[in-house]
């Protein structure tokens, strides 16, 4: 899969923009893992223009994230192409525009998911970012607003032609959120449309190896991003690769390999955020970084009782004696 110049190669897994979690200290833990590209946490262009200082942590990225994609929201074109300036200038290899965030403060502001209620709207984005920047420019929207207005397909060709490079669809609506099964039937729409060129991307539902397979083979898609289930499980780029390459599973991380890199993940959160923010969005890891094991609720408890990062470091030090086998 090609974006612009940028080669991914035959089937990536992509780790997707996700807020408080794709800091730069878990994309280099996913990049390391396998995954094929990554992408920053979203970014308001307002915010961006406004407090570019406050921001920086969110738009630095160390050179072993690449490929990365820097991930931009807003509702006026002109503040997004300012922006898309702005962030071209930390020299990311893709700009990409979030038109897909269903969360209400954002959707209030006239931005992510709100701008599928108004396409002239979002093609003037689009247009203004594509002309504004040198870097290829991508796109992350959902199949619609709610179920009486699916325009994907419209919404494909109407980016490609401003010049879009690549579209990544969550294959849900807005008014789905997070619930209800994703309709991979409108992302092998999107790839038998004749007229839709540009990678496609899919979204949705993806939790384990096989589902990756699964939507490769069952939609046509040129690549597959991964959300939530990456959350605590970095792995998890490193076993669909496997699982694509082999059909088999690799050994699954031990107990200690799991600590190791939880720490490692806060030591890396830490010193791009600060202490406090990073011991307290780290908390979202935890259950999965040890999902499967006899003691993970205990051990999960544990790890959100200090609020600082020597704190948790001391917990996670002490259970390295424990020999914690996964559950059957």
């Amino acid at each position: 899969m090609r974006i612009g110049a940028l080669e991914l190669g035959l089937r990536p897994v992509v780790l997707a923009p996700m807020e408080d979690v794709t800091d730069s200290g878990f994309r280099q833990l996913c990049r390391r893992m396998g995954a094929d590209m990554v992408y920053t946490e979203f970014i308001s262009a307002d915010g961006l223009l406004r407090a570019p200082d406050r921001l920086r942590p969110k738009i630095e990225f160390a050179p072993e994230e690449r490929p990365i994609a820097i991930q931009l929201f807003g509702d006026d074109p002109e503040a997004m192409a300012e922006a898309a300036r702005f962030a071209e200038s930390f020299d990311p290899d893709v700009i990409d525009i979030n038109f897909g965030c269903p969360v209400t403060k954002i959707v209030c502001q006239g931005a992510g998911a709100a701008v599928l209620r108004d396409l002239p709207r979002m093609q003037a984005i689009a247009r203004a970012v594509v002309r504004a920047t040198s870097k290829p420019v991508t796109v992350k929207t959902r199949l619609g607003w709610d179920e009486n207005s699916i325009r994907i397909l419209e919404v494909a060709c109407m980016l490609q032609d401003v010049g879009v490079q690549a579209l990544t669809v969550h294959a849900r609506t807005r008014h789905q959120f997070h619930q209800g099964p994703a309709r991979w039937d409108w992302l092998r729409r999107l790839k038998e449309d004749p007229g839709i060129q540009i990678p496609i991307i899919g979204n949705g539902d993806v939790c384990t190896p096989e589902d990756a397979r699964r939507m490769f083979e069952e939609t046509g898609v040129d690549g597959v991003m991964i959300g939530r289930a990456a959350i605590g499980n970095p792995w998890i780029f490193r076993d669909v690769k496997y699982y694509l390459q082999t059909g088999g599973l690799p050994p699954p991380p031990t107990f200690a390999e799991r600590l190791a890199l939880c720490a490692e993940h806060l030591r890396l959160s830490a010193r791009v955020k600060g202490e406090r923010r990073a011991v307290l969005e780290m908390r979202k890891h935890y259950g999965n970084y040890f999902k499967g094991f006899p003691s993970a609720r205990r051990i999960r408890q544990r790890l959100m009782e200090p609020d600082t990062l020597e704190g948790v470091l001391e917990v996670l030090a002490a259970l390295e004696s424990m020999e914690e086998v996964p559950l059957a």
